[in-house]
């Protein structure tokens, strides 16, 4: 595995002018935070969407793994469909009118009713499972490493991929994803920012500088990282949380300094 991606953030904080050169940093990001909702701290979150004016959530761990229902305003969960203990539930998606939730070592996607959390069926695939998003022709899946797959919704075979990369350098650990305006945005693990993808060929479009969002020290746990993208395209909001963490964001997005 590569790790010369850990080394880009620094670059990216130096430099954070708008450049066509992929050799050059890309922007940088800030936000500044709009609402705060209550998030369950117990829900180690691996993947989040927005649906009917309600937060979809799945959630990891053997033996706690779930998808969720959730009211933003309370943060309670309304309804909650657990997995098979022997199961540690991924990334979560939406994509014509039905939910598709990843495991990570199973190679199982589960397809549910939105309404009910049912399974209705189960599809198999090969590799670990991480993020997956929806483009509303594709789904989109992540497996840890620079690559990110796109799958027949209707067979869940592989299409093509693309590797996500800052110039020449490929840039690995792309977690839970989410479709925004065009983009790919992505989490990467245990890393405070969100990257932008260039779903053509990979390119990153830019970063979201999150440091400061949550004070992970109040949270002794390894894993209570950021993890977690939802978009409300009706209107236009964008929710953030992490694992284990006791709140959701709701972010706007600020535009890159000028040089």
């Amino acid at each position: 595995m590569n790790f010369r991606h850990l080394l880009l953030p620094l670059a990216a904080l130096s430099f954070c002018g708008c450049t066509s050169d992929p050799s050059e940093p890309k922007p940088l990001q800030g936000y500044r935070i709009v609402n705060t909702f209550p998030h369950d701290p117990l829900a180690y979150c691996q993947g989040l969407i927005f649906h009917g004016g309600k937060l979809m959530e799945s959630t990891g761990q053997y033996g706690q793994s779930s998808v969720r229902r959730v009211d933003l305003d309370s943060g309670s969960v309304e309804k909650r469909m657990p997995l098979d203990p022997r199961l540690f539930g991924e990334g979560l998606t939406i994509h014509n009118g039905e939910l598709w939730q990843l495991t990570w070592k199973a190679g199982i996607a589960h397809v549910l009713d939105p309404e009910t959390l049912e399974i209705k069926r189960k599809v198999k695939y090969t590799g670990d499972g991480w993020g997956i998003t929806s483009d509303g022709t594709h789904l989109i899946t992540s497996n840890g490493t620079e690559t990110v797959t796109f799958r027949d919704p209707e067979t869940f075979k592989e299409i093509r991929s693309i590797q996500v990369h800052d110039g020449e350098i490929p840039f690995d650990f792309i977690n839970e994803l989410e479709w925004i305006d065009g983009e790919i945005w992505a989490n990467v693990w245990k890393r405070e920012y969100i990257v932008r993808i260039n779903p053509k060929n990979g390119q990153l479009n830019g970063w979201i500088d999150l440091r400061g969002l949550y004070d992970t020290n109040l949270n002794p746990h390894p894993d209570s990282v950021l993890n977690g993208i939802a978009w409300d395209k009706a209107t236009n909001r964008i929710f953030v949380t992490g694992k284990l963490w006791p709140s959701l964001f709701e972010i706007e997005v600020l535009p890159p300094p000028k040089k």
